[in-house]
């Protein structure tokens, strides 16, 4: 019997995919737990640009390709050398992104990849999997961003605890402390992400971005922004809102 010649996929930098409302970006090195190189930084920014110039997408997704790992983080052996302001940068520009992101963790995380997942708005994690954040353990005191989403998305004490003895956190324990958005069997991934994008996609755009933006304010204790009833007074004067309203009594 002679055996296959077939090569697998050589690893590589993140890709997207565009497909109709929905952008998948995933990283592409399943054999190195689908670290992110320094290289990848920039591109994942490009990503980011053409999402945002393409007018029919509605959700953004963020995955890593095979079964294991969601992604390792910043390449460790580049720290020294290499990780500067621009990987904080990109994960704020993460944060700030105007469409709704949904972080799909196909597997388990660490290190700066579990600051992505928190930049996300939705975290669906699969069970078996889990994080931890090896920063102390380096020598490394994490950058402000990272730690001001820990602390916002899990209270100081969670965020102490992750940080402070780099301890690993199992799937239900990163759902008990608020890592998680959802914990799914890992056969069932896939399908809730889809109803997630589903869902969004039935909600008027414009009222999706605004109230995202309006949440993050009210979160960051942004006063004014969080407190504007600009977007909610334009809102209730649209066509958009008597249209909707109108199909919504028909079907009554």
């Amino acid at each position: 019997m002679k055996r296959s010649t077939a090569k697998a996929p050589l690893d590589g930098p993140p890709s997207l995919n565009i497909a109709g409302a929905v952008a998948t970006i995933r990283f592409e090195r399943p054999s190195e737990h689908n670290r992110i190189d320094p290289d990848d930084i920039a591109i994942l920014r490009r990503h980011l640009d053409k999402i945002a110039a393409s007018p029919d997408v509605r959700v953004v997704v963020f995955t890593g390709a095979g079964n294991k790992t969601f992604s390792s983080g910043f390449t460790v052996g580049a720290i020294l050398k290499r990780l500067d302001r621009s990987f904080e940068d990109l994960l704020d520009a993460v944060e700030r992104f105007p469409l709704p992101t949904i972080c799909a963790l196909n597997g388990s995380v660490y290190g700066g990849a579990t600051d992505l997942a928190l930049a996300c708005d939705f975290r669906i994690g699969v069970r078996g999997t889990g994080m931890f954040m090896p920063a102390a353990k380096f020598g490394l005191h994490y950058y402000p961003g990272g730690l001001r989403r820990f602390v916002a998305a899990l209270g100081p004490a969670q965020a102490k605890r992750i940080f402070l003895t780099a301890q690993t956190l199992r799937a239900e324990e990163m759902l008990r402390v608020g890592f998680l958005t959802e914990l799914v069997a890992r056969s069932k991934l896939e399908a809730r992400v889809g109803e997630y994008v589903a869902a969004i996609t039935e909600c008027e755009p414009a009222v999706v971005k605004s109230m995202k933006r309006q949440i993050d304010s009210l979160a960051a204790g942004d006063r004014e922004q969080g407190g504007s009833r600009e977007d909610y007074e334009r809102s209730l004067a649209s066509e958009e809102l008597r249209r909707r309203l109108s199909t919504l009594m028909k079907r009554r």
